[in-house]
């Protein structure tokens, strides 16, 4: 029984956060909070980047049997997609989207790095958030099962996240 209600909230969670991230960016006026939230991009690059060492971290710490390390790193990961959350919100609801300026193939390059990143972290939010939870309830079998395709989804999503950051990076204003 609690388990159903805690798998129905990440259902819940995993439809209304990308809902509520798309009709963010879909706001034209946008409250002025100060120029603060300019720097958020850039707090978000290195939170993706903290995410992806954690996750190879993480991942060694496990295959050498160092369970405790792996919770507290992965836990750790887990803190750090909250904070990007955040951060990413607090950014598009204060700031209009930035446009790529480069052109050629770097162009090309980038919207297939920021597409594949976008619908990726749409399929691993909830895939992470079963396995925190089946990992939290000592579920440790559907935990290693689901993880088997939820861990390389989110380092991809983490390494693309920085990627994308990198080639935007000169066009904030």
């Amino acid at each position: 029984m609690k388990e159903n209600k805690s798998l129905r909230t990440i259902n819940v969670l995993s439809i209304v956060i990308p809902v509520a991230v798309a009709v963010l960016l879909g706001i034209r006026t946008k409250p002025d909070l100060g120029e603060w939230t300019k720097l958020l991009p850039h707090l978000n690059g290195v939170i993706n980047s903290l995410t992806a060492i954690l996750l190879l971290v993480g991942y060694a710490l496990i295959k050498r049997k160092n369970r405790e390390a792996h919770r507290k790193v992965m836990t750790a990961a887990f803190v750090l997609g909250g904070a990007f959350l955040i951060s990413y919100v607090m950014y598009h609801l204060t700031n209009h989207s930035t446009s790529y300026g480069g052109e050629g193939f770097l162009k090309y390059f980038y919207y297939v790095v920021l597409i594949s990143h976008i619908l990726l972290s749409l399929i691993v939010l909830p895939l992470v958030l079963r396995a925190f939870y089946f990992a939290y309830v000592r579920d440790f079998a559907r935990h290693k099962k689901l993880v088997k395709f939820a861990y390389p989804i989110w380092l991809y999503v983490s390494i693309t996240g920085v990627i994308a950051y990198a080639m935007i990076s000169p066009y904030y204003n």
